[in-house]
């Protein structure tokens, strides 16, 4: 692939394995603004079918991406209904290299959580 990606995925550090089925949520940061850019869900491997951006249409700026790990704790059985220590996990994040490969993990359980630029 030619050109710079944005890539994800969550492995669940609790149950010691990826997270499938975690929907997870793109936006671009400008200003004070926060706008949507897309949205995937992640496979049985913890990771997105596709970049969650690629080529063109990765460029230099502020992105955010939000983890919907309460939705997965509570299917997973490691939360209850009602509120929870970690819910939705915003990163934020900067793209200064548009041809540059950005991998941005996430490794959850019900009450923490890690990210860091991986390859």
């Amino acid at each position: 692939m030619s050109g710079g990606r944005l890539t994800t995925h969550v492995l669940d550090t609790a149950r010691g394995k990826p997270a499938a089925g975690v929907r997870i949520t793109l936006y671009r940061i400008s200003g004070d603004m926060r706008h949507k850019i897309g949205e995937t869900v992640t496979n049985a491997d913890g990771r997105s079918d596709a970049p969650m951006l690629a080529g063109a249409d990765l460029t230099e700026g502020s992105y955010e991406l939000v983890f919907a790990a309460g939705d997965y704790l509570r299917a997973t059985g490691q939360a209850a209904k009602g509120v929870l220590f970690l819910d939705e996990i915003p990163i934020r994040f900067g793209i200064s290299d548009a041809g540059a490969h950005y991998h941005v993990p996430l490794l959850i359980s019900p009450f923490a959580y890690s990210t860091y630029r991986g390859s």
